[in-house]
């Protein structure tokens, strides 16, 4: 009976175990859900200032995007790796820190490779350390939760808030300028047929129409957003 057992056990164990996949359907969820159902800036409506700034153009909108995944996913980490141990009453500061320091390289980075763009953005690349999303999803999510999800998680929201600030961008570059990434798309001769470009759309202004335009069209197709925010 024993020796019965045994060969049950080593045949158990040979079993070849089903691998677990890359992405559970919990971690697909955390990286998606900001890309619509809780975007951070239609729905949370959180880092509307960058999306006022610095959409004027495709480019800046897109390096911007870049900055806040890299700083968003990775302060999430941190932060989730540090969860336990950072006292409570200090525990802003130490996120503040966090942020602050992937910002310098971030920015350092920048000034490094492409110093006309870090210029272009100006102060805009240092205001990611007070970016209400940032924050926020440090204390919603990575204060909570452990680093494999907290990282998701950043990189779901930046990515979430890089759509909105590329879709603003795009349709201002275009119509505001005629172009994209500085690249005339209207040709000559729609101009010569009376077209004039909207200066409307190189306003702030136009990015909060663009924003609420977007807004509309989200909570048209998904009514239960309509009272989220």
């Amino acid at each position: 009976m024993s020796t019965a057992t045994a060969e049950v056990s080593e045949e158990v164990k040979n079993i070849p175990k089903k691998r677990k996949p890359f992405l559970s359907k919990k971690d697909r969820k955390v990286l998606t859900d900001p890309l619509d159902e809780s975007n951070p800036i239609t729905v949370q409506v959180l880092g509307i200032c960058s999306a006022l700034a610095v959409t004027t153009q495709v480019k800046p909108a897109f390096v911007m995007t870049l900055c806040v995944i890299f700083v968003c996913g990775f302060a999430n980490l941190v932060i989730s790796l540090l969860r336990n141990t950072i006292p409570s009453s200090i525990r802003m500061i130490v996120q503040l820190v966090v942020i602050a320091s992937l910002v310098t390289v971030v920015s350092e980075v920048l000034k490094a490779y492409q110093y006309a763009l870090s210029k272009e953005l100006s102060v805009y690349i240092g205001l990611i350390i007070t970016n209400c999303m940032v924050m926020g999803r440090l204390e919603a999510f990575a204060m909570a939760n452990k680093p494999w999800q907290s990282f998701l998680d950043g990189l779901g929201n930046g990515v979430g808030y890089g759509v909105i600030l590329i879709f603003v961008a795009v349709a201002r570059e275009l119509f505001g300028s005629g172009s994209l990434f500085k690249v005339q798309l209207i040709p000559q001769f729609v101009y010569d047929l009376g077209y004039v470009n909207n200066g409307l759309m190189l306003t702030p202004a136009a990015a909060m129409f663009l924003i609420g335009i977007f807004i509309w069209w989200q909570r048209a197709r998904k009514p239960e957003l309509i009272d989220i925010s």
